[in-house]
């Protein structure tokens, strides 16, 4: 819409001064023509804008124009233009709508406001993705947005970790979308139970011509802390004592943060054969299992013997099964 691209021209000459009339074309990607008629319709509202011809004009505004009307504080720009998450806004198809809508508010902001809220955002990163695991696709995440906004219900082909990848169809009323550590979820109803559904296993998403059952005062984010508090319940806490190599334990120890209990810190007991001892509290006893049999020869679990017990076990079945591969006669 017009209106919206001359508030964008407005708020880009407020930050920068003066812009040639192509430079505005590329960032709005419209014509250079397209600009200079804005400008006109901006002169012509009583706004202080003008063009100077030649190798060194462009588009410009009055020097000292305000239009600091937002009354935000520094504070609060950096908390709006530095901590938006242009990431998350990308995956829900909503990134040129985030730059828009900050390049419109940057105009009302006073200018030591926004010049703080970019010196924070030049030192910031926030990286949501966690160690050693791949960025998720998620392309259909702005239909289960569209769908969970409108409050319409949703025909989804998923591949369930239950039936170990195979994908089957299920009909839902979609709550709302959450983001976790870089992974995306749909919390939804299916047949009347609240279910949580991760969006890189959704193959396909239709959104049907159907009302969403939705209760009339759910809260999304108490009812997703019940869901993980549920899901974390399920695993019942270990604690195992294990010698690590001095070489791999600073490793050891980071990787095995990921599935430690809240608030769980590394205990050192001493040396065992040279090897520094630590004692660890897991979520759950498959998780601790299968982070000390993936540092083999590098970690000795020491206790609980059953664990041990458990990890001797499991290493003679992993031997059988990659044993001496087929004679190759060619």
């Amino acid at each position: 819409m017009r209106a919206d691209r001359l508030l964008q021209i407005l708020a880009l000459l407020r930050r920068h001064g003066r812009l040639p009339a192509r430079r505005l074309a590329e960032i709005l990607e419209v014509s250079e023509r397209t600009v200079l008629r804005d400008m006109e319709a901006l002169s012509a509202a009583g706004v202080p804008v003008y063009t100077d011809r030649g190798r060194n004009g462009g588009c410009a505004l009055l020097e000292g124009y305000r239009t600091e009307v937002s009354g935000l504080s520094p504070g609060e720009a950096q908390a709006l233009f530095a901590w938006t998450s242009g990431t998350a806004a990308a995956e829900l198809g909503l990134s040129g709508e985030l730059s828009s809508a900050l390049t419109k508010l940057s105009a009302t902001v006073p200018a030591p406001a926004l010049e703080t809220a970019e010196a924070l955002a030049s030192v910031v990163v926030v990286d949501r993705r966690r160690w050693f695991a791949a960025a998720e696709e998620v392309p259909l995440l702005p239909i289960l947005r569209d769908a969970a906004t409108s409050k319409r219900r949703l025909r989804l082909r998923y591949a369930s970790p239950r039936l170990n990848g195979a994908p089957g169809t299920r009909t839902v009323d979609p709550y709302g979308l959450v983001e976790n550590a870089g992974r995306w979820y749909l919390l939804a109803a299916h047949r009347g139970q609240q279910r949580t559904y991760r969006v890189s296993r959704i193959l396909s998403a239709t959104v049907l011509d159907e009302a969403a059952r939705v209760p009339d005062n759910l809260n999304l984010a108490e009812a997703w802390a019940r869901q993980r508090a549920a899901f974390e319940d399920t695993g019942k806490a270990c604690t195992i004592t294990v010698a690590v190599d001095p070489a791999a334990v600073g490793f050891f120890t980071t990787y095995s943060r990921f599935q430690l209990t809240p608030g769980t810190t590394v205990i050192e007991r001493g040396e065992d054969g040279g090897w520094p001892v630590v004692e660890l509290t897991f979520r759950a006893r498959r998780a601790a299992l299968a982070i000390v049999l993936a540092f083999g020869g590098e970690a000795r679990l020491l206790a609980p013997a059953d664990l041990r017990d458990d990890a001797v076990r499991l290493a003679r079945a992993t031997i059988e099964a990659h044993g001496e591969p087929p004679h190759d006669p060619g």
